[in-house]
């Protein structure tokens, strides 16, 4: 099982996040996500796992993403009970899809 994490470059910070994580996590990227009133959109995605979708993302948390895959990484099932390591990026989830 891997987990993925998406990042949408079509709206201005997504490539500059996606640039910060380089070396620190595999990522993926994608024109868009469709959610462009509020960029930088991420998802945090695996077989078998909840899924994530997060909007509003500052392009300088790159260490709030790190924390945060951490903890997916963690979880078995995708499902975060205590996401206050991810500092700020907790407050930017839009939703989280059940497995």
């Amino acid at each position: 099982m891997t987990d993925r994490i998406i990042i949408c470059t079509g709206c201005a910070g997504g490539t500059e996040l996606a640039a910060a994580l380089a070396g620190r996590l595999s990522v993926e990227t994608t024109d868009c996500m469709n959610v462009c009133s509020t960029p930088v959109s991420l998802a945090v995605r695996a077989t078998g796992k909840a899924a994530y979708l997060f909007t509003g993302v500052s392009p300088d948390s790159p260490d709030d993403v790190v924390a945060f895959a951490q903890l997916y990484a963690e979880a078995a099932d995708g499902q975060i009970a205590d996401a206050r390591a991810a500092g700020d990026l907790r407050f930017c989830l839009v939703g989280r899809i059940p497995a």
